[in-house]
């Protein structure tokens, strides 16, 4: 249903729009712009609006056990199974763990495998504490479970476990700070453990690890990250980079597991930085490089400005989804997001008022176009830098976005130059001015 209500707001907003400009513009123009104009918009409208929105990557795929069965007694729920190997027999003997963790009866633990072979075992008690016992096939390297509050890295606690070069156990909790390997800080987190010290074994080719924590309530739909990393951790126990990793919602009420659409945010990440790292950037550079070719000019900048505007504005509801979804509740980079919108609006709703050029209002509606514009394109780029930094989406995404300001930063010297070379051709171009002797 909400895919429906995008959808058709698009539909609407794309009518209205070109309804509008075909009107203001036709007059003015030959057809031969009108329908170029209504190209691109058409062209706009096929970017953002897909059958259900399937651009946006709403659709998630929930795999629950059997309500009807028991979770327990070395039965298994199934997170998908066949390909990536995720079966092992929940009733395997854990007396080697040790007490409490291996003196817990098989029939009391819930058990799902939740990802490539990593296998959740785990019971909850009326006094919210839970016991956890995570399992994943082991040769070297490290394992760990994370709690997050979002689906994201940043801000998440985690367990982690391993056995070193020397076969020594080490299991450990750490604050993932941010998504590079030094902002992985150990012995820090706010996972609430209860002073039941963790363990972590081997039994076969299994690593298990085990840890006890006293929540405030009993968890329901949780954020789970899971990773593992095949390089031992170096130094004070620093972690190496993972070498695979994901994000669950696990529903421990149920022993199911939702799988987090991450082309949501990437969707989200991709949408927004087209509009406010390339399309709108480009389209306030007509007015300033391209004054001088009247009317084309002003054209191409309502054109390009209209493209930009309908793909920020889909990032923006991509946002919305995002948050309403995976509770991505980043206060700065939503507010800003929504202070840009306004601007931008107010950009929009200024094309229709727009004075002619002998009013007397003409002046200060180009002061407000000039610089509401300027700082929609400010506040626009810094949440790119926010929303980058906050979704900890890599390296690959600082250096892409580092790439495109580079070409802007160019491209913007060249037209420099050339507009500095064009001006002074045309001075020099202007007749003298003729001068008569004074008597």
């Amino acid at each position: 249903m909400h895919n429906f209500t995008f959808t058709l707001f698009f539909l609407v907003l794309h009518i209205v729009i070109e309804t509008a400009l075909i009107t203001c513009i036709s007059m003015a123009i030959p057809s031969f712009f009108v329908s170029f104009t209504k190209i691109l918009l058409g062209f706009c409208l096929l970017c953002t609006v897909h059958k259900d929105f399937v651009v946006a990557g709403f659709e998630e795929v929930r795999v629950e056990h059997d309500t009807n069965e028991p979770l327990t007694n070395g039965s298994i729920t199934t997170a998908g199974t066949g390909e990536d190997g995720r079966s092992e027999l929940c009733g395997t003997d854990l007396s080697f763990l040790g007490p409490p963790y291996g003196n817990m009866s098989t029939a009391k633990m819930v058990c799902s495998p939740i990802w490539n072979t990593f296998v959740l075992r785990y019971h909850q008690r009326e006094d919210n504490v839970m016991t956890i016992i995570l399992s994943a096939v082991y040769t070297t390297g490290w394992v760990g479970i994370g709690f997050s509050r979002n689906g994201m890295m940043l801000g998440s606690s985690a367990m982690v476990g391993w056995f070193n070069r020397k076969g020594h156990a080490r299991i450990k909790q750490y604050y993932l700070q941010g998504a590079h390997v030094s902002q992985v800080i150990p012995d820090k987190g706010e996972l609430p453990l209860n002073g039941i010290p963790p363990v972590v074994a081997l039994h076969g080719a299994m690593i298990y690890l085990a840890f006890q924590a006293k929540f405030e309530h009993r968890l329901g739909r949780q954020p789970i990250l899971l990773a593992f990393g095949t390089r031992y951790p170096t130094g004070f126990h620093h972690l190496t980079k993972h070498d695979d990793k994901t994000a669950v919602w696990f529903d421990f009420s149920q022993a199911s597991v939702l799988n987090i659409d991450t082309s949501q945010r990437k969707n989200h990440g991709i949408l927004g930085l087209m509009a406010w790292g390339l399309i709108l950037p480009a389209g306030a550079m007509v007015p300033r490089y391209l004054k001088h070719k009247d009317p084309l000019w002003y054209y191409l900048h309502a054109v390009i400005q209209f493209l930009g505007f309908i793909l920020g504005l889909a990032s923006v509801l991509l946002g919305i989804q995002l948050y309403q979804s995976m509770n991505a509740d980043i206060p700065a980079h939503r507010g800003i997001g929504i202070f840009v919108l306004v601007l931008s609006i107010l950009q929009v709703m200024a094309f229709f008022v727009r004075p002619n050029k002998d009013s007397k209002y003409r002046r200060y509606w180009n002061w407000y176009h000039l610089y509401f514009g300027r700082m929609a394109l400010f506040f626009g780029s810094l949440n790119i830098v926010l929303g980058i930094q906050f979704a900890g989406a890599g390296d690959d995404w600082k250096i892409g976005y580092g790439f495109l300001l580079a070409i802007t930063l160019l491209v913007v010297i060249v037209l420099e130059t050339f507009s500095y070379l064009r001006r002074r051709r045309d001075k020099s171009n202007l007749p003298s001015n003729f001068q008569m002797n004074t008597i």
